[in-house]
């Protein structure tokens, strides 16, 4: 069922094969169902500094690192460059908004998926643009049992985030593999392209609001509507990787 994708894949990177040995996941939209708290938190925060944000941008942006989004924004609505530490200020009324809303709930399958990987032997990674440090500390808590604080990437680990490959560069050194043995999950344009860059296989889960082709177009290897669906179909994609 796989096989053109792999195919595809192995044509476009030139690898001879592809045998995964790791899996690195987006946080935000991939493990939590916290993409609608975002777009908030995004849309009220930025209203106060004059910048427009919908949801769409927020979706379309989500991935890079917060203070890099800001700067840009400025940048083509107001037409000003303004400083990391002035970006980082703007980020910070974010952050605050969104540890008001309710904790987004943890996407459903992912424990089950992440049981899987491990029982099938793979190293499991976090590669996230946030810089909010409770959510990254919640990820540590939550996901303890499956993924190691030296197998996660944040905002703080890169200088150069998401679409460039840096973070899933990073995430490959951290957990000492290849990318023809590296699977990456993403349900963002920027993630995607940032997996594709990086050469890993990357998966494309649509859990939010966008066209399927914003995800395809970005160069996923392979799209699903769910990580439940990542989750029921992960054996038979496992298998087929490893013929």
């Amino acid at each position: 069922m796989w096989t053109d994708n792999l195919q595809h894949y192995l044509r476009r990177t030139g690898y001879p094969a592809f045998h995964p040995r790791a899996i690195l996941f987006d946080m935000d939209g991939v493990l939590i169902d916290s993409m609608p708290n975002h777009v908030i938190a995004w849309h009220d925060s930025m209203a106060t500094f004059g910048i427009k944000m919908e949801a769409m941008d927020a979706y379309m942006t989500e991935g890079a690192r917060g203070v890099d989004t800001i700067r840009k924004m400025v940048q083509e609505q107001q037409g000003k460059t303004i400083t990391m530490d002035e970006a980082q200020e703007m980020y910070n009324e974010k952050s605050r908004l969104f540890h008001l809303l309710p904790q987004a709930p943890l996407m459903p399958g992912i424990l089950e998926l992440m049981e899987k990987l491990s029982a099938d032997g793979l190293s499991i990674g976090i590669v996230t643009g946030s810089g909010q440090r409770p959510l990254i500390e919640r990820m540590r808590e939550t996901f303890h049992q499956y993924v190691t604080d030296d197998h996660l990437v944040t905002a703080y680990d890169v200088t150069k985030g998401k679409p460039e490959p840096d973070p899933y560069l990073i995430g490959m050194r951290k957990c000492g593999v290849n990318p023809w043995e590296t699977i990456v999950v993403e349900n963002a344009p920027l993630g995607v392209m940032a997996g594709h860059a990086a050469k890993a296989f990357t998966i494309a889960v649509n859990t939010g609001i966008l066209p399927d082709e914003a995800l395809t177009d970005a160069g996923a290897d392979l799209l699903l509507p769910s990580i439940a669906q990542l989750c029921e179909a992960w054996h038979e994609l496992y298998n087929e990787m490893n013929r």
